[in-house]
């Protein structure tokens, strides 16, 4: 086939900067469009809640067209992803972020009524409370440990060089934490006794 100015993208350089409107729109469909379906998977599996995935995705192509209106990305698939990935970060890190310990206080936190469903509600915070009482019931030491490398993320040498214990230590705590807090929550008899 040769190639007119019909069959390629306007410019000299379809990748270059500020390309046409037409040369993006032609790019987009080509090569953005036909990801979709794996897309929407993708989004359906990394994002907890399945009604946001729909504006999600639209967000995702204004980014990618936008950026693609001075540049069109040479590795299509990768950019669209990675960019999918920046926007879930994006709005991870926007979210409120209630810390455990303001289970106690849940009442006078401050939520707005299209944010959730008053059941959605009531029932995230009895979990809190829930996970609350099994934290309250764990020894000292477990408790510190589990919170630290569940809820802070750190390693366990980390945890070990915080605590002044060894790593063998730690992942004592840690095991026997994460066993009883399963079994508080699968209704087990839970032994908290146990050697921390």
């Amino acid at each position: 086939m040769v190639e007119t100015s019909e069959t390629r993208h306007e410019g000299a350089d379809p990748r270059g900067a500020g390309v046409s409107a037409s040369g993006v729109d032609a790019w987009f469909v080509r090569e953005v469009l036909p990801l979709e379906a794996v897309l929407l998977q993708f989004l359906r599996h990394n994002w907890r809640n399945n009604s946001d995935v729909e504006d999600l995705l639209q967000d995702i192509y204004v980014r990618i067209y936008q950026s693609a209106q001075q540049q069109i990305p040479a590795l299509a698939r990768q950019f669209v992803f990675t960019t999918a990935r920046n926007l879930l970060i994006d709005r991870v890190r926007r979210e409120r972020i209630i810390p455990i310990e303001a289970v106690c206080d849940l009442e006078t936190i401050d939520v707005a009524t299209d944010e959730a469903a008053p059941d959605r509600i009531v029932i995230a915070r009895d979990e809190l409370r829930r996970l609350q009482a099994a934290f309250d019931r764990l020894p000292r030491r477990c408790r510190e440990a589990v919170v630290m490398k569940q809820v802070d993320g750190l390693t366990r040498r980390e945890i070990a060089l915080r605590m002044g214990v060894s790593e063998e230590t730690v992942k004592r705590h840690l095991t026997n934490g994460m066993c009883a807090l399963a079994d508080f929550f699968l209704g087990e008899p839970a032994e908290l006794g146990r050697k921390t």
